[in-house]
């Protein structure tokens, strides 16, 4: 019993796990310390959407290792106008969402018996825009796969980015907004 908890536990602390924690540590810190000075980040407004900007294509880049952008669009949708840092990280993020469509347009696959990526590439057959638009709508760790699914069919590449914008941008405005209201409710 004790050797299958310690192969357990050796599984669950990767390598990929601690990058993961550090992912989420970083983002935490970074956002506090918006937050704390988003007096100074509320004057610098072009380097801050910018900054959310490229944040978000960062951490929609990261295949391997997610990372949640969500919290810092919420952050900086309670420092900025969050309608724009909504738009503007929905754009970064589906620019970032590449890297899963290149990887799977190269045909270098890693997850192709993958139960839920033979799922995902037929609702691609099927559906296409709707597939991609849908699950940049809701949040989900699905969209790297259908990103690979979607550039391992041909899925034409400025579909992929149209339904992704679409998908993304309703959801990170809300991000965006839920960071002010939570800022409003916060504040004395």
């Amino acid at each position: 019993m004790q050797q299958t908890n310690n192969k357990t536990e050796k599984r669950f602390w990767t390598r990929e796990r601690y990058l993961q924690i550090l992912a989420l540590l970083f983002v935490l810190a970074l956002s506090a310390f918006l937050l704390l000075n988003r007096a100074k980040v509320a004057g610098l407004e072009m380097y801050g959407y910018l900054g959310v900007f490229l944040v978000s294509m960062i951490t929609c880049a990261s295949i391997v290792v997610p990372v949640p952008g969500w919290i810092l669009v919420a952050t900086m949708g309670a420092i900025l106008n969050p309608i724009l840092v909504g738009i503007i990280s929905a754009l970064g993020g589906t620019l970032g969402e590449m890297t899963g469509y290149l990887l799977g347009y190269g045909g270098r696959l890693a997850i192709d018996n993958v139960n839920i990526y033979n799922r995902l590439v037929k609702w691609m057959k099927r559906w296409g825009s709707v597939t991609i638009f849908v699950l940049a709508l809701i949040p989900n760790p699905l969209f790297d796969i259908a990103g690979a699914a979607a550039g391992l069919l041909r899925f034409p590449l400025w579909k992929f980015i149209l339904f992704g914008a679409a998908g993304r941008i309703p959801k990170h405005i809300f991000f965006a907004y839920l960071g002010a209201w939570g800022l409003h409710f916060l504040s004395p």
